[in-house]
C-alpha cells in the first residue's frame, strides 16, 4: 500500500527565529493605514476636481480549484473552499476606462495536511472598462497582474520593513481577469456579483495553478454614474 505524505510548505517558504514586539506589530498596521488613508483621500480630490468617478466596495467571496492529487505518493491539496472577505476600489479617468485594484484574504486560517495553519491572501492591480448597459446597470470587465501570498502560521519572522508576523510566506506571481456587473439599488450605492480567475505562476503548494473566486460585494460610486 502506498504512503502519502502532505508536501511540507515551509521547506519552500523558510522560517526565521527572532522576537516580535507589540511595538513592531503595532507601527506595521499604521503605516498599512496611513497608506491606505492617503490613496482614498487622493482619488476622492480627483474625482472632484476632474469629474472623474471613483468607486469602493466591499464584499464576500469563496475560491474554486481542481481536486487534490497525488504525485510520486504526495498530496498536493486542492486551493478551495472557504469564506473570503475583501476590498476593491477603481478610478475611471475617461471613455469608462480607469485602474482598479483589490484584496481578498481567507476570513478563517485553514489546515494544511491536516495539522499546519495557513491563509492564502490575494491582490491584485488591474485596467477596468465599465460601460453602462442602462441608467441602473454598469459591467465591469478588467484583466492584469497580482499575487498570492500563502501565509503558514506558527513561525516568527522579522525584518526592519515591517517588523515581526506570526506567519511565513509562499508569494506566487499571478495573471487576473475578470468581472462583474454593478446594480445601482439606491442613488449611487450598488450591489456587484462577480468573477475572477486567478493564473498564478508556480503554485506548488497546491494541485492546480488555477484558482476562481466568485461572490457579492456593496459598494458606492463617488462623482455620480
Amino acid at each position: 500500500m502506498q504512503n502519502v505524505k502532505t508536501v511540507n510548505p515551509t521547506h519552500r517558504a523558510g522560517r526565521t527565529s527572532k522576537v516580535c514586539t507589540p511595538q513592531s506589530m503595532e507601527k506595521k498596521v499604521k503605516k498599512l493605514t496611513v497608506v491606505f488613508v492617503l490613496v482614498f483621500a487622493c482619488s476622492l480630490l480627483a474625482t472632484n476636481a476632474f469629474g472623474q468617478q471613483f468607486d469602493a466596495a466591499f464584499g464576500v467571496s469563496t475560491i474554486s480549484s481542481p481536486a487534490s492529487t497525488i504525485t510520486n505518493g504526495l498530496l498536493f491539496p486542492s486551493d478551495r473552499g472557504g469564506a473570503y472577505p475583501g476590498f476593491s476600489a477603481d478610478l475611471l479617468l475617461s471613455h469608462h476606462l480607469g485602474f482598479e485594484g483589490d484584496l481578498s484574504w481567507r476570513a478563517s486560517q485553514n489546515l494544511y495536511g491536516g495539522s499546519q495553519p495557513y491563509r492564502p491572501v490575494f491582490y491584485s492591480f488591474n485596467a477596468i472598462w465599465a460601460p453602462k448597459l442602462s441608467k441602473y446597470f454598469t459591467a465591469e470587465l478588467l484583466a492584469g497582474i497580482g499575487g498570492e501570498d500563502v501565509r503558514f502560521y506558527g513561525f516568527t519572522n522579522c525584518n526592519n520593513f515591517f517588523g515581526c508576523t506570526t506567519y511565513t510566506s509562499s508569494n506566487h506571481f499571478m495573471g487576473d481577469f475578470g468581472g462583474g456587473i454593478r446594480a445601482y439599488i439606491w442613488h449611487n450605492v450598488f450591489i456587484r456579483p462577480e468573477v475572477r480567475l486567478y493564473l498564478i505562476n508556480n503554485n506548488n503548494e497546491f494541485s492546480s495553478n488555477t484558482v476562481v473566486r466568485y461572490g457579492g460585494s456593496l459598494g458606492y460610486s463617488f462623482g455620480g454614474h
